[in-house]
């Protein structure tokens, strides 16, 4: 309990700030929740989507996982993403990477074992795809920078290529899926550049086999 005992009391003044500031802002998200933005981001503890966004209680639905990947066998995911599209009617997505992304580092080193090698394998692929673009490059920093740009382009390519996105457009829903990513070093969010909003939208040179 000790351990906890921080969080408890940061999580009291929270509560307490909030009722005192407006007195209905919790029985108005008790009502329900009706976010604008799904977000799919890398559960790095320096990424909090709320914080970065300016977002408040009721504004994003976040799902986070190891360097922001969206794949076909990933039913926690998936099931997400069903929810905010079918449920919540959901109109926007972003994929969120970040620089400097623990995930993306260890697939460019290799030499990962376990569950969380066999997830990282995921960006080795995407890594030999675009080969030729990194043998042309020699600064370790711009390596990973371009995986980390790569991989949010290929997950945004991977959500749109999902049965419930598909479904969505199919049955003539406005659904558009944004590609972003953040810098840690100056805590900017940037978009870059691939944003899809149809299928006749999806850049194909960021196809790939990890789809639904």
């Amino acid at each position: 309990m000790a351990a906890l005992k921080p969080l408890l009391i940061n999580n009291r003044t929270w509560a307490q700030e909030n009722k005192t500031k407006d007195p209905d802002f919790f029985s108005r998200l008790s009502a329900g929740q009706s976010p604008q933005y799904l977000w799919i981001g890398c559960c790095d503890s320096r990424v909090p989507a709320e914080m970065l966004t300016g977002a408040q209680p009721g504004d994003l639905l976040v799902h986070r996982n190891v360097a922001n990947m969206v794949l076909h066998d990933d039913t926690n995911c998936l099931s997400v993403l069903q929810f905010a599209v079918e449920a919540l009617k959901i109109k926007h997505i972003v994929v969120a990477g970040h620089y400097d992304c623990g995930g993306v580092k260890a697939a460019l080193n290799g030499g990962v074992s376990g569950k969380l090698g066999n997830w990282l394998h995921h960006l080795e692929d995407i890594y030999q795809q675009h080969k030729a673009q990194f043998d042309l490059l020699t600064d370790e920093e711009e390596r990973i920078n371009l995986l980390c740009e790569l991989n949010v382009a290929h997950q945004v390519v991977n959500v749109a290529n999902t049965t419930t996105v598909r479904k969505a457009w199919q049955n003539h829903f406005p659904l558009t899926i944004h590609g972003c990513i953040y810098d840690i070093g100056d805590g900017l969010l940037k978009e870059i550049g691939v944003s899809v909003n149809g299928p006749d939208t999806i850049p194909s040179q960021y196809q790939s086999t990890d789809q639904e």
